[in-house]
């Protein structure tokens, strides 16, 4: 990827972001987790708990990719390594969202996409789990050759309901 980030229509822009966009990214992820709690592990209270400072350390820390449409921030995706020896060989996709107004422009597609992409020279597999009604991201997930391996059940619990999540891997032959 370029550094000013790979075009995706005339006016959206995909990028890995920088310590410099940990606000907008933060504000982008409380959003999703606002209006989407059974989507994520995480909550707003415990994200905002973090500190702006920690933001940035984890956006310089580990790849994060940005989608952008005329200019705001409208969509995210997120990778990380394992850091113990014996688990460096694996990654994890996190905090994949894409704002309403944006989807089904690509956005979302584009930047699991580049965070797919940086896994591929990171490790030799990359896992991500779903919520088990998110049909759209499971979807996309499949066609970018993840596989199911399992099912957690009540893996989340939100506002008393249990949430079961579908385990998902993509194993990269040539690692």
């Amino acid at each position: 990827m370029s550094a000013a980030g790979n075009k995706t229509s005339d006016s959206s822009v995909v990028r890995r972001l920088t310590a410099e966009d940990a606000e907008d990214f933060l504000a982008l992820r409380l959003e999703g987790l606002s209006r989407h709690p059974e989507a994520f592990g995480a909550d707003c209270a415990g994200d905002i708990a973090l500190g702006m400072e920690e933001w940035r350390r984890r956006l310089t820390a580990h790849p994060v990719f940005g989608g952008f449409r005329q200019g705001s921030l409208v969509a995210v995706a997120g990778m990380y390594r394992e850091d113990r020896e014996k688990m460096r060989h694996k990654g994890q996709l996190w905090g994949v969202y894409v704002t309403e107004q944006a989807r089904g422009l690509g956005l979302g597609r584009a930047v699991v996409e580049a965070a797919v992409a940086e896994a591929r020279q990171q490790v030799a597999q990359l896992m991500t789990s779903v919520s088990a009604g998110n049909l759209a991201a499971l979807d996309l997930y499949l066609s970018l050759g993840f596989e199911p391996w399992g099912v957690q059940p009540r893996a989340l619990k939100v506002d008393g309901q249990y949430i079961d999540e579908i385990e998902l891997l993509l194993i990269f032959d040539d690692a």
